[in-house]
C-alpha cells in the first residue's frame, strides 16, 4: 500500500473515531448533527467522491433533517431544502466577483500556452548567470512572474518541472534543491496577486479583494525574497548542490554585425556604438541595425529621465488654492460697492430680504429671511431697504445709478442707518478693499499671477543622484553580450511585466475593479500571443477548455459550499463551535495559533478551495469575538496554505511536481528538498504576524 494512501486511511480514522468518540450519541442535539455533517463531508471528500456535489449532496440530506426537525411535514421540508438550492445556487451566480476568475485563469493559460515562459526563463537565467545558483534563482524569479500572470498552482509547478528541473539537473544541480525551488516558487501563485485564492476567500468572508490584492503585494515580495536569499545562501555555503554554469551555458552568440563592431570598436556597447557613427571606417555596417542596437541602449536613459520628469512635475506643482473671489463668509455683509450682477440688477446685501412687490414682479418665489431683532420691516409700497450697521452706500462721484425699471428708489434710503446694535457681526472685515473690482470709481482689475513652482525635496534630488550612478554603472558594465541578454530580458521579462503591472495597478489605485482589470489582462494575453506568433486555433481552443474547466469547478464548489452553510447554520453547528471556542478563554494570539494550526493541519488532505468554501465560514464569524481583522486573517490563511502545500505526506505540489518528473527522482527526494522552503514560510508566516504592517500598510495607505 502507497504510503500517502495510508497517511489518508489514518486521517480519516482518526476523524471518525473521535466523531464517534466525543459527540454525544445518547443525547444529540440539531448542532451536533451539524458537526456530524462536517465529518463526513471531509470523510467523503478524502474518499475520492467529488468535492462539490459532496457538500451539495449533504447539505440538502442534512438541510431537509434540520427543517423536518423543526416541525415541518415531508413536503413542506423537501420544497423548503429545493427552495434553499435554488436561492443559494443564484446567490452564487449573481456575484459579481466570481467573474473575475474565469477571466484571470485565460490570461494565464494564454501566456502559459503562448511558450512566452520558456523565453523569461532562458533571458533570467543568462542574466543571473554569474549570480551563486543561478538557474535555482532564474527558476524562482520565473515561477513568481509566472505566478503573478496566472494564480493557479498546478500549472505552475508542471511547467516549471518540463522547462527548469531538466535544465538544472543537466547543469548539475541536486535533485532535491532543485525539486524544492520549483515547488516552492509554483506555490507562490496563492499569494501573489492576481490569485484565485484570494478573490474566492474575499468572496466567502465578505473582504474587498482590492484591498487583499494590496495586502498580498508585500508579504508575496518578501516570501519570494527570503527564498532567493536562501538560495544563495546555500549556494554560497555548499557549492557542490549547485555549482556555477559552464562557459558554454553562459555563451551568448552575438549578431555578425555586434561581432564586427566589437572587434573594431572593443567591448562595451554605448561607446563602440556612438564611435560607429562617426567617419567613414564603419560605413560597411548597416545603419539600421545600428540605429536599432543604439535605441535598445539608451532605453534605459529615456525611461529614466522620463520618469524624473514627471516625478519633478509631481513634487514641484503648487499648492492648489480655492479661488474664494467673490464669495464671502456665512453672515457676513457683502460689500456695498460690490460688482453689479450680470443681469444689471443691483446685488443684494445677504441677510436683506427682498420686499414682497419685487418678488411678485420678478417672479422670484416668495421666501423671505426673517428680520433682525431691532430693525422695522420696511413698508412693501416703499421698497426700503432694511438698514446694515455702519454700513452706507458710498457716494459715487459724478455718477448716476441707473434706475431699474419699476422700481423708485425710496428718498434717503443709501443715508438710512441700522439701530445700534442691530445686525452685529455684520461689520467688513479690516483691510477690505472699500469697493471691488468694476464698481464705479473703483480701481481696474488686475490680474492675479500664477502660483510659482515649489522647490523639490531633497530626496527627489537623491534619487536623481542614485539612478544617475547606477546608469553610470549600468554602462561601464554594459558589454555586447549583455546587450543581446538585455534585448532577450525586452522580449520576455517587460511584456509580461507591463501586462501585470496594467492589471494590478488598476487595481490597486482604483482605476479598475477586478472584473474589468481581468477583462483588460484578457485581451493583453491575446495580444501577447499574436506578438510572439504564437495566436492560432490550438492555443484559444486549449485554452479556453482549460479555463471553462477551472471555473466550473470554482463556481459548483461555491453552489456546493453555499448549501452545505446553510444547512450547517440551520442545524446551529456554527453556534456549538462558537460557544466551545470562547469556553477556552483564549486571548487573540492563542486563538490564531489554534485557527493557524487547524488550517495547515487541514490542507495535508484537502485543497485549498476546500478549505475556503468548508471553514472559512466557521471561522469568519469568530473573528468578531478576538478583534481580528478578516484582512489580515485573509492573509494569514494565504501563508499557512502555501505552507501546508509543501507539508509531506499529502502535498500536492510534490504530485504535480512528480507527475512531471524523470523517473529516478522519487518522492522522497522531492519531500527533502520542501522542507527547508516550508520552514521559510513559517518563518515569513511568524513575521507577518509580529510585523502586521508588512501586509496592512498598503491597504491602510490606499483606501483608509
Amino acid at each position: 500500500m502507497r504510503k500517502e494512501m495510508l497517511f489518508g486511511l489514518v486521517i480519516m480514522g482518526l476523524i471518525a473515531g473521535g466523531a464517534a468518540i466525543f459527540l454525544p450519541w445518547g443525547n444529540m442535539s440539531n448542532g451536533h448533527y451539524g458537526l456530524l455533517m462536517l465529518a463526513l463531508v471531509v470523510v467523503a471528500i478524502m474518499l475520492g467522491f467529488p468535492t462539490a456535489f459532496t457538500l451539495m449532496g449533504m447539505g440538502m440530506i442534512f438541510g431537509f433533517f434540520a427543517y423536518h426537525s423543526q416541525g415541518q411535514t415531508a413536503d413542506g421540508a423537501l420544497r423548503q431544502t429545493l427552495d434553499l438550492m435554488v436561492q443559494r445556487a443564484y446567490a452564487v451566480m449573481s456575484n459579481d466577483v466570481l467573474i473575475s476568475i474565469p477571466l484571470f485563469v485565460f490570461m494565464g493559460y494564454l501566456v502559459e500556452r503562448a511558450n512566452l515562459i520558456e523565453r523569461l526563463f532562458r533571458s533570467l537565467h543568462l542574466s543571473l548567470a554569474r549570480l551563486p545558483g543561478s538557474l535555482a534563482v532564474a527558476t524562482l524569479f520565473t515561477c513568481a512572474v509566472f505566478a503573478t500572470a496566472t494564480g493557479i498552482v498546478g500549472a505552475v509547478v508542471t511547467l516549471m518541472g518540463l522547462l527548469a528541473l531538466p535544465a538544472m539537473l543537466r547543469a548539475g544541480y541536486s535533485a532535491q534543491v532543485s525539486a524544492g525551488a520549483i515547488t516552492a516558487g509554483g506555490c507562490l501563485g496563492i499569494l501573489i496577486p492576481p490569485s484565485v485564492m484570494l478573490i474566492v476567500y474575499g468572496a466567502t468572508a465578505g473582504v474587498s479583494v482590492v484591498q487583499l490584492y494590496a495586502g498580498a503585494f508585500f508579504p508575496g515580495l518578501m516570501l519570494a525574497g527570503l527564498y532567493i536569499l536562501y538560495v544563495v545562501l546555500l549556494a554560497k555555503l555548499r557549492p557542490s548542490l549547485m555549482p556555477p554554469l559552464s562557459a558554454a551555458d553562459r555563451h551568448v552568440p552575438l549578431p555578425p554585425v555586434l561581432e564586427q563592431l566589437q572587434a573594431a570598436a572593443g567591448k562595451l556597447a554605448l561607446p563602440a556604438l556612438l564611435a560607429a557613427f562617426k567617419g567613414s571606417r564603419n560605413s560597411h555596417l548597416p545603419m539600421g541595425v545600428l540605429w536599432r542596437n543604439l535605441i535598445v541602449t539608451l532605453l534605459p536613459v529615456l525611461v529614466f529621465v522620463a520618469v524624473l520628469g514627471l516625478t519633478w512635475r509631481g513634487v514641484t506643482a503648487p499648492p492648489e488654492t480655492a479661488d474664494d473671489a467673490g464669495l464671502q463668509q456665512m453672515g457676513g455683509a457683502q460689500d456695498s460697492g460690490s460688482a453689479r450682477a450680470l443681469d444689471g440688477t443691483e446685488p443684494k446685501a445677504e441677510g436683506v430680504s427682498e420686499p414682497p412687490a419685487a418678488q411678485e414682479s420678478s417672479g422670484a418665489p416668495g421666501v423671505q429671511e426673517p428680520p433682525a431683532d431691532g430693525v422695522k420691516e420696511p413698508p412693501a409700497e416703499g421698497l426700503k431697504e432694511p438698514p446694515v450697521e455702519g454700513v452706507k452706500e458710498p457716494p459715487a462721484e459724478g455718477l448716476k445709478e441707473p434706475p431699474v425699471e419699476g422700481v423708485k428708489e425710496p428718498p434717503g434710503a443709501a443715508a438710512v442707518s441700522e439701530p445700534p446694535g442691530a445686525g452685529q457681526g455684520l461689520r467688513e472685515p479690516p483691510g477690505t478693499p472699500a469697493a471691488a473690482a468694476g464698481a464705479p470709481g473703483s480701481a481696474p482689475a488686475v490680474d492675479v499671477p500664477a502660483a510659482a513652482r515649489v522647490a523639490a525635496p531633497a530626496w527627489f534630488w537623491g534619487m536623481a543622484g542614485g539612478g544617475a550612478l547606477a546608469l553610470a554603472g549600468f554602462y561601464l558594465l554594459l558589454t555586447f553580450v549583455r546587450l543581446e541578454v538585455f534585448k532577450m530580458l525586452l522580449g520576455s521579462f517587460f511584456p509580461l511585466a507591463v501586462l501585470i503591472l496594467a492589471v494590478l495597478g488598476t487595481i490597486v489605485f482604483g482605476l479598475a475593479t477586478p472584473t474589468e482589470a481581468a477583462a483588460v489582462g484578457s485581451m493583453g494575453g491575446l495580444l501577447l500571443a499574436a506578438a510572439y506568433r504564437q495566436l492560432n486555433f490550438t492555443v484559444v481552443k486549449e485554452s479556453v477548455f482549460l479555463t471553462a474547466k477551472t471555473s466550473a469547478m470554482v463556481c459548483w464548489l461555491f453552489v456546493g459550499s453555499s448549501i452545505f452553510s446553510a444547512a450547517f447554520a440551520l442545524l446551529g453547528g456554527q453556534e456549538i463551535i462558537e460557544k466551545w471556542v470562547m469556553s477556552l478563554g483564549l486571548s487573540k494570539v492563542q486563538f490564531l495559533m489554534l485557527s493557524q494550526a487547524i488550517i495547515f493541519l487541514l490542507g495535508w488532505p484537502l485543497e485549498w478551495t476546500e478549505i475556503i468554501v468548508i471553514f472559512m465560514p466557521i471561522f469568519i464569524p469568530l473573528l468578531d469575538n478576538f478583534g481580528v481583522d478578516p484582512l489580515f486573517f485573509g492573509l494569514l490563511v494565504a501563508l499557512n496554505l502555501q505552507t501546508a502545500f509543501l507539508s509531506p505526506p499529502v502535498a500536492m505540489a510534490a504530485f504535480y511536481l512528480k507527475g512531471v518528473a524523470p523517473p529516478h527522482i522519487t518522492l522522497n527526494q522531492i519531500f527533502a528538498g520542501m522542507i527547508p522552503f516550508m520552514l521559510i514560510q513559517v518563518v515569513a508566516l511568524v513575521l507577518l504576524y509580529v510585523f502586521p504592517a508588512i501586509g496592512l500598510w498598503l491597504p491602510q495607505v490606499l483606501y483608509r
